[in-house]
């Protein structure tokens, strides 16, 4: 069963640098031990404890898959899954124009 997986930027170093790779497997765990066998690390970065890490988002079709069956997610033949590390910071006062005392 061939799945492409695109992988994000900050995780290329585990695929030599490919923007998308192959995979089988019938839920996203098999996937990702899958993908473990040819781009060792990768699993480890997305999985921690047999659970989808906190601050990795996946998408099976433009689908998260948190609202679906997480890592038991079952796939299919053509199914494209996309990786994203969560985005996160910024301050509440950006771009609200307040200035803080001594600041410009």
């Amino acid at each position: 069963m061939a799945i492409e997986v695109r992988i994000p930027t900050i995780l290329r170093t585990y695929t030599d640098g490919q923007k998308a790779v192959a995979g089988a497997g019938t839920t996203l765990d098999e996937l990702f031990t899958d993908l473990d066998t040819r781009h060792s690390g990768l699993r480890d970065r997305v999985v921690d404890g047999g659970e989808l890490r906190r601050f990795v988002n996946v998408y099976l079709n433009d689908e998260d898959v948190r609202f679906l069956d997480g890592i038991a997610t079952k796939l299919t033949d053509g199914d494209n899954v996309t990786i994203l590390p969560a985005v996160a910071g910024g301050s509440g006062a950006a771009g609200t124009g307040a200035v803080r005392s001594g600041q410009r």
